[in-house]
């Protein structure tokens, strides 16, 4: 066991959980609330801090104003849901499923939310609720259809959910869900073609505030389940056999994450089309710098995720301006060099 020592050799203490919990969660805030703060500002067109908040220019008048609140905070708001949710379900799949490659698309939860926006967009589904159109509706349906089919498979043998299970009906569930939607796209017209590819890039383009609040309730109970887990997964790491020798109820806590996992994913591709990488390499960057130890891997994954997102996001729309990329072409670029960067380091 490694023992941190200071200039003279002499042992030091490790500083409490409560003390690394509070200097964690004030850097990655810092880093989170500094992106949220100064991303909405950049962009092709300049604006002005002191010109979007003068009320002595009507709203209707005011080109900073609308620029700020309509183009710009709205994808900055869903950057940072979006990059939180996929991290944090990164973080609970690599747990759950014992497994560091997993990512919110091992489940073929994602290949779920995409092949509802394909349908959706493919045969003109015409609806909308609370403000929300089709789209992102039938993409959420997608995700929860395809958590109910591989849950049902892992359970199918009423012993509680299995990892092995869950990660292998995963996969094959994913590929089979890929397959449906090469046929959808098959079927598709050129114009709707279009609008497929683009929506699988993965894109905050059209993200507003209506979809950003209907996306808020299921991370809200996804929250809600990650914030009962951390301890536990801990002791998932090593094996249920060990978690459920030191008096952890297993079934229920792979239920938990299964489920809050899931739901986030699903909440996130709803929003923004299928992100690639973030779920992945956030959670191993956020351990090399804080550890393994859940209790800070979750809140620092859910903040360092909304601020890398927001990131490429920026670049998204800056880079080619006036032409803005789609987001998911920026964390694929970004990603794949990082996650070779973190494979070969591990090895």
């Amino acid at each position: 066991m490694r023992v941190r020592v200071d200039a003279l050799g002499a042992p030091r203490p490790r500083p409490s959980i409560r003390r690394r919990f509070a200097s964690t969660v004030v850097g990655f805030g810092a880093l989170a609330l500094t992106a949220t703060v100064l991303a909405p500002l950049v962009g092709s067109t300049r604006i002005h801090l002191s010109a979007v908040f003068d009320r002595s220019i009507p709203y209707a008048d005011n080109i900073d104003a609308q620029i700020f609140f309509v183009a710009r905070l709205p994808r900055v708001l869903a950057a940072a849901l979006v990059g939180s949710a996929l991290a944090l379900s990164g973080v609970v799949f690599q747990a759950l499923l014992r497994n560091p490659l997993a990512s919110p698309d091992t489940l073929g939860v994602s290949a779920g939310a995409s092949l509802g926006a394909m349908m959706a967009i493919t045969f003109n589904f015409d609806f909308s609720l609370l403000g929300i159109s089709a789209v992102p509706l039938a993409s959420f349906a997608g995700s929860f259809g395809a958590l109910l089919i591989v849950y049902g498979l892992s359970a199918a043998r009423r012993r509680g959910t299995s990892a092995i299970v869950l990660l292998l009906g995963g996969v094959t569930v994913q590929f089979l869900l890929s397959a449906v939607i090469a046929f959808v796209q098959y079927l598709a017209d050129f114009t709707q073609t279009f609008r497929n590819v683009r929506w699988l890039m993965g894109s905050l383009e059209v993200a507003s505030y209506a979809p950003i609040g209907a996306a808020l309730a299921p991370m809200a109970i996804a929250w809600a389940g990650f914030v009962t887990l951390p301890r536990v997964l801990d002791l998932m790491s090593v094996g249920s056999e060990s978690a459920a020798a030191r008096g952890v109820n297993v079934e229920r806590t792979e239920r938990v994450a299964l489920v809050s996992a899931s739901l986030a994913t699903g909440a996130a591709v709803s929003l923004a089309g299928p992100v690639s990488f973030v779920g992945i390499i956030v959670p191993h960057l956020v351990r090399l710098i804080v550890g393994a130890d859940h209790r800070l891997v979750l809140p620092a994954s859910a903040l360092f995720g909304g601020a890398f997102l927001i990131g490429c996001d920026l670049v998204a729309r800056t880079i080619m301006a006036p032409l803005e990329l789609p987001v998911g072409i920026v964390t694929a670029i970004i990603g794949g060099p990082v996650f070779l960067w973190l494979l070969f380091r591990r090895a």
